[in-house]
């Protein structure tokens, strides 16, 4: 398969690159900074708030082969003003969509995030995809509307699209919330290429997490599409120190600190602290 991935230089971009050349498919490479050192497929250096220009890369891919799918990771990972956050993670994915859709791309696996769901409160039961949307933070309320534009385009066009919920993207979890939220980088490919290779996926919605002990979403919608997780937090919890007034405010609702009154403001303030990847 040959995969378009935006925001390939970044956290998870990287890694999933990577992982996907391992796995026998080609990987073009799309993002706000110049290529990497050694990476192997087309590179292409673009604003993806740039219609044109991300325009201007499916033309360049089309004409070399096209482009089976696309992995859209770009977008800012702080949390900032509520115009910030739609232009980082809808503007950018609207362009994507269009292309997409111009140039006969079908399949698109996307970059959601826990923080869509961060605000609803912890409990002993896990948490699924139908639970309604209850963004922890501005950022959580981009990934929500660019999970209704998915929705749109694949009613409209007809597209596969499959949006994961990441949780905490770390090489190893950082504190006791982690042990519940955590997504090792072998899970992370897994699950992209489950949702790459997954038969008429239509529109989906999963968890990314890998297979937890402590875990606090329902794994069985990525289950239902390949994605079958392997690694536990749990093998780490000795490394990680108990901090009782931490751990205490962060397991009150799922998206952990991000739902706490530190990023209670107006919605056209300045930019905080990052929840992605967290």
């Amino acid at each position: 398969m040959r995969v378009l991935v935006t925001g390939a230089a970044g956290t998870i971009g990287s890694v999933l690159c990577g992982g996907l050349v391992d796995r026998s498919h080609t990987v073009a490479g799309l993002d706000l900074t110049p290529e990497p050192e050694g990476f192997t497929g087309d590179w292409f250096t673009v604003d993806s708030t740039d219609p044109d220009a991300v325009d201007a890369v499916f033309a360049a891919l089309s004409r070399s082969g096209g482009v089976d799918a696309v992995v859209h990771l770009a977008g800012h990972p702080g949390e900032g003003s509520l115009p910030d956050e739609l232009e980082s993670h809808v503007v950018t994915l609207a362009a994507v969509l269009d292309a997409m859709v111009k140039y006969d791309v079908n399949r698109i696996v996307y970059a959601g995030s826990n923080h869509a769901v961060g605000r609803t409160p912890h409990g002993d039961t896990l948490l699924d995809t139908a639970a309604r949307p209850r963004p922890d933070t501005f950022y959580g309320v981009a990934k929500v509307a660019a999970e209704a534009l998915l929705s749109l385009y694949v009613d409209r066009y007809g597209l596969d699209a499959v949006s994961t919920r990441i949780g905490s993207f770390q090489v190893e979890p950082e504190s006791r919330r982690q042990l519940s939220t955590w997504l090792s980088h072998d899970d992370a490919v897994r699950m992209f290429e489950a949702a790459l290779t997954a038969p008429d996926p239509g529109y989906a919605v999963i968890y990314g997490v890998s297979a937890n002990t402590r875990g606090w979403w329902d794994l069985e919608p990525g289950r239902a599409l390949g994605y079958h997780p392997r690694d536990d937090a749990e093998h780490f919890a000795d490394r990680v120190p108990a901090d009782p007034e931490r751990d205490a405010a962060e397991d009150a609702y799922v998206g952990g600190p991000f739902a706490g009154e530190q990023f209670h403001r107006p919605a056209l303030d300045s930019p905080l602290a990052s929840p992605a990847e967290n």
